[in-house]
């Protein structure tokens, strides 16, 4: 317990400087590295011949986006089914076949990263660097520009600019993704992730037999999958592996880096909006409205993080009928050097900040355990990536304030602005589509020989492989239970689907949504507005959100991992 205090009480710590920093980068304003990164930008900006003065309304930035990404994920696409070319390829890796380039490239362009191959396996170096790598700094630029644009959007005046989509992918990317992987790079370097483009090494075991040892440019990837929150490994089994995660070191930088950013995110937001308002200092650090939903995502959190830890150190009942010690708590999937306390933190941050990258087999966890990843994904509002959880907590935030409206028998307002038809409609059409994903995807594949086909389990922790699957890839997770066997052309398609429907209609949405609001004028505060900066709001914020998870949710939670639990308890 004083592990998860401690890791959480350091983490409050390094988010609130992190915050300001990137509020400063988002509004334009000053900031110590502008010397250096003005001149990196304005090349670039040369280079690509854009213009980052132009202002964009809300379809243009989402069009703009939209458009970049499918360039990007064309180019990638070529690079996967090439990469046979003995060109940084010392391991003679061959192309990826058609169904997996395409699932693989729209799960890293959309900041997923769900793998459905072995990364020491199935792809070069070239395709770790080109294509993975690159994709994962140019995913959580995208994924960190809509947020921008959408704050932009709420906070605003009347009028349609919301920023421009290239000035907030370059100076993301210049300003914070780049000098903070390059730090946190040479940490895990430092610590002994390995960065060569050398070829794999073949060593001689103490039992006498003969081991390959992945090798590569791993510390550069391992670094932004965190930072980006992106997930992918450069080996199938993550970070649960010492090549990629050695030491308890290296899982704090890489538990911290995944936390950093999105935390900063509502920050960020809480002061811009305050910017916008003009309000005193009541809240030094966060800003009144950033504090609200901070403090409903980390009530989120914690409830999650306590559940999944004691669900995790009751162990296993059968193995303890069985005569096997459970004085550790279940242990099996995990790590010895990481223990129970850092696996439940890890796994309920990865699904939390939607990093997707694990330290432990969820597939091992218990019922309860493995519920809480699951439900965390489903909700997507737990601080998530960069700025999701942000961009889908306010959307959330809207639809509390509505409800307290019809209660109270006044137009609904957030931010000073009018919730009116049109904002309700895109909001119910943005909450429901990721249940609609999850769900649909999930009654197709247990009622089709090919998506049957590919579960390892049966009974109830088969269902809870298939939900989970389609989880993470709405959610743009990218984690999974590794027992379903996943590559083929069923789960490739689907999953594909599934994640870019996932990331592109929210964030066209959303932005509507923003869009919509900025040019609404702002409303008189009375008596009988409320006040969505008070320490109540964020109660009835999570209210909803559970409220809203339990409704859509419940029942196939019940058959899956409910079920399990009941049966291996009994």
């Amino acid at each position: 317990m004083l592990q998860l205090i401690l890791t959480m009480a350091l983490y409050l710590l390094m988010v609130i400087p992190a915050g300001n920093y990137l509020y400063h980068i988002a509004a334009g304003k000053h900031t110590f590295a502008d010397p250096v990164f003005d001149r990196v930008d304005g090349f670039l900006y040369r280079l690509c011949g854009v213009d980052p003065q132009r202002p964009m309304n809300w379809r243009q930035y989402a069009l703009t986006l939209l458009g970049a990404n499918a360039s990007m994920m064309l180019l990638g696409y070529l690079v996967l089914r090439l990469q046979a070319v003995p060109l940084l390829n010392p391991n003679g890796v061959g192309a990826m076949g058609r169904s997996l380039s395409l699932n693989t490239i729209i799960s890293f362009m959309t900041n997923t990263n769900l793998q459905h191959y072995a990364g020491e396996t199935g792809l070069s170096y070239l395709s770790q660097m080109l294509v993975i790598t690159f994709m994962m700094f140019v995913s959580a630029g995208s994924g960190y520009a809509a947020c921008m644009a959408f704050i932009r959007g709420l906070a605003g005046q009347t009028g349609e600019n919301v920023g421009s989509f290239y000035a907030d992918l370059i100076r993301i990317t210049t300003r914070v993704l780049l000098p903070f992987s390059m730090l946190g790079g040479l940490v895990l370097v430092w610590q002994g992730v390995p960065q060569t483009l050398s070829g794999n090494v073949v060593v001689d075991t103490i039992e006498g037999a003969r081991q390959v040892i992945a090798m590569g440019p791993v510390a550069s990837l391992e670094i932004i999958k965190h930072i980006g929150t992106n997930g992918g490994g450069f080996l199938g089994a993550n970070s649960a592996t010492p090549i990629e995660n050695p030491t308890i070191l290296t899982n704090l930088i890489e538990l911290y880096a995944m936390m950093l950013l999105p935390g900063a995110c509502v920050i960020t937001f809480g002061k811009m909006v305050r910017s916008r308002k003009g309000r005193g200092l009541t809240a030094r650090c966060f800003g009144m409205e950033g504090r609200t939903v901070f403090a409903a995502m980390g009530i989120l959190f914690v409830i999650g993080l306590a559940l999944c830890f004691w669900a995790e150190s009751k162990g296993n009942p059968l193995l303890a009928s069985a005569g096997l010690s459970q004085s550790m708590g279940s242990m099996e999937g995990k790590e010895v050097r990481f223990g129970i306390a850092q696996s439940a933190m890890f796994t309920t941050a990865t699904t939390s900040f939607t990093t997707g990258s694990v330290n432990n087999m969820h597939d091992t966890l218990t019922p309860l355990g493995g519920l809480v990843p699951l439900l965390h994904m489903m909700l997507n509002v737990v601080f998530g990536g960069k700025g999701v959880g942000l961009m889908n907590m306010i959307v959330y935030a809207i639809l509390a304030v509505f409800l307290c409206g019809l209660m109270i028998g006044r137009t609904p307002e957030y931010l000073g602005k009018k919730i009116e038809g049109r904002e309700m409609k895109l909001t119910a059409l943005c909450i429901i589509i990721h249940p609609l994903l999850i769900l649909a995807f999930t009654a197709v594949a247990v009622g089709t020989s090919g998506g049957l086909a590919g579960v390892s389990n049966p009974g109830f922790h088969g269902l809870s492989q298939i939900l989970y699957e389609y989880a993470s890839s709405a959610a743009n997770n990218g984690s999974g239970f590794e027992g379903l066997a996943d590559n083929s052309l069923f789960w490739n398609l689907t999953t594909g689907a599934a994640m870019f429907l996932g990331r592109y209609v929210s964030i066209f949405l959303q932005l509507a949504i923003a869009g919509s609001l900025m040019k609404k004028p702002f409303v008189s505060d009375s008596a009988g507005s409320l006040h969505t900066d008070t320490p109540a709001f964020p109660i009835i914020l999570v209210a909803v959100v559970y409220i809203f998870a339990a409704l859509t949710f419940f029942p196939v939670l019940a058959l899956g991992p409910i079920a399990e639990h009941l049966t291996l308890f009994a």
